[in-house]
């Protein structure tokens, strides 16, 4: 609470994320203000939080807009990264992290969060992969800022839909028998994301005289090998197989997990090259200040149990899929006149359908993930596995949730831009394209009452290359995008039958 009675201001960093997206309703459950910052602040406003919160636009290499967002902040969640945007993200994140302790320094900002990687003892920091080198140097740049900071250092995070549950997930789920990299010997304490959210808030209210790191991890040491034997246990598998070969470096071994995993080879890597090294807890100094309530910090079965549960429900609030790729929201609209951005393709297919429009609907939103796209299923996994190969997101991220989708959910290589319920679904394309694309569908009623479907395909070339992919694979739109139009016409009048059949309560 502030001295004029009112609750602490904090500014979340990184909203659209799958740490900060969880974070902002935990702040408001124990009586804060938000104020989240993001590139597409447009990208909140879906989450059931967004009208209990001020939301605004800014970018932490800027400093006039993180000046902006931190006037009358009280405590600064920096949870953003460069990861993903190219060779340079280590350069990237370090002038961030200057730009953005100089502005909360300069806001007279009471304290700045910060969450990081726990590095090994002992080892170099030049012999850190780069991502836990960057997230060290980031952790003793805010440190070294003016502003009272506390950095958590966490290992694997254990929570539905994180990177590191779902790359795990999916490895001990698809492989009964594996060939693994020597990586799996590693011991690591993981971390429930609840313990993670337990101490991000608490530090809100630590005294003004704390300046320092705290490891946080939860009760249990493992390997990743055990790791996968105790998933397997409560998931309820078969007992796995698993077989260490040292050839497999930590570069191949994204590549591995990029093949069997939803999490592509440029996500996978930095994973991977953490697990080189013990990342164990060497204290437990949080205690002091964000005290264990009854049952914390949880241990690793029961953060399984409770991840999976959420997921068997439905109830994934964020994904490590969470996050844009870099770029892409400050690229224009394929609504802007003109068009303000040059040549702009567009492959239009409308027809009738025989279904009411609630149906049509009801298939637009529940396209992508596990239904699939409607048209030449081949097609769509060769250009999935063509997109991974050359370090795309490929088509097998799927979906948040299996029914509703909101305004920033990625869905398989696409990104959520607009939606108007019963009306509206566009899709901005995140694969590898010489160019910007986006896939809109409509369900409308005509003049004489009738449900019409109508499906946009769009597509802006960058340069002669992307002129000439357009022409390549122009031939195909009448086999994949016509089929996609008949085939989502069919399943919405499948979907209007079964309704009908069922029985009335």
């Amino acid at each position: 609470m502030t001295a004029d009675g009112r609750g602490t201001l904090c500014l979340v960093t990184g909203a659209t994320g799958y740490i900060g997206g969880r974070l902002v309703p935990e702040l408001l459950a124990a009586g804060h203000r938000v104020r989240c910052m993001a590139r597409s602040p447009e990208r909140l406003r879906d989450h059931p939080w967004a009208g209990d919160v001020e939301r605004v636009r800014g970018d932490v290499t800027d400093a006039a807009s993180v000046a902006a967002a931190l006037r009358g902040v009280d405590v600064a969640y920096y949870l953003v990264h460069a990861l993903g945007t190219g060779e340079d993200f280590e350069e990237t994140d370090r002038r961030a992290a200057r730009v953005f302790g100089e502005q909360a320094r300069a806001a007279g900002v009471r304290r700045i969060v910060y969450l990081g990687g726990l590095t090994p003892a002992g080892v170099p920091e030049r012999d850190l992969s780069p991502h836990l080198r960057s997230r060290a140097e980031v952790g003793r740049i805010l440190l070294d800022s003016g502003v009272p900071t506390t950095v958590l250092r966490a290992a694997v995070v254990i929570g539905s839909g994180s990177a590191s549950f779902e790359m795990l997930r999916y490895l001990t789920e698809r492989l009964p028998v594996m060939v693994t990299p020597s990586w799996v010997h590693t011991r690591i304490q993981p971390v429930a994301v609840r313990d993670v959210l337990r101490a991000l808030v608490g530090s809100a209210g630590m005294p003004q005289d704390v300046s320092r790191a705290f490891d946080i991890g939860g009760p249990d040491v493992l390997t990743y090998r055990e790791m996968m034997v105790r998933y397997a246990a409560v998931a309820e598998l078969p007992r796995r197989l698993i077989l260490s070969v040292p050839v497999l470096t930590p570069r191949l071994s994204s590549h591995w997990v990029g093949l069997v995993t939803p999490v592509p080879a440029s996500i996978a890597r930095p994973l991977t090259e953490s697990l080189r090294h013990e990342v164990v807890c060497h204290e437990r100094d949080i205690v002091r200040y964000v005290p264990d309530p009854p049952g914390h910090p949880l241990g690793f079965d029961e953060a399984v149990r409770f991840a999976l549960r959420k997921v068997r429900d439905a109830r994934v609030a964020t994904r490590w899929s969470s996050a844009s790729v870099p770029g892409a929201p400050s690229d224009p609209l394929p609504t802007d006149p003109g068009w303000a951005g040059g040549s702009l393709y567009t492959d239009v297919r409308e027809l009738a359908v025989d279904a009411p429009r609630e149906s049509l609907w009801r298939v637009i939103e529940g396209i992508g993930g596990d239904n699939g796209w409607y048209s030449f299923p081949l097609a769509w996994a060769v250009r999935g596995r063509l997109d991974r190969l050359v370090g795309g997101v490929g088509l097998r991220r799927g979906r948040r949730d299996a029914a509703r989708l909101r305004v920033g959910d990625s869905l398989d290589f696409w990104r959520v831009e607009e939606i108007e319920p019963g009306h509206l679904l566009r899709l901005r394309a995140e694969m590898r394209l010489p160019g910007l694309a986006w896939l809109e569908m409509y369900a409308e009623t005509d003049a004489r009452g009738r449900t019409r479907f109508r499906q946009r395909a769009l597509f802006h070339p960058h340069g002669l290359l992307g002129h000439a992919y357009w022409w390549s694979v122009s031939p195909f739109h009448a086999l994949v995008f016509g089929g996609m139009a008949r085939n989502i016409a069919q399943a919405a009048v499948a979907d209007s039958a079964a309704r009908e059949r069922e029985p009335v309560r």
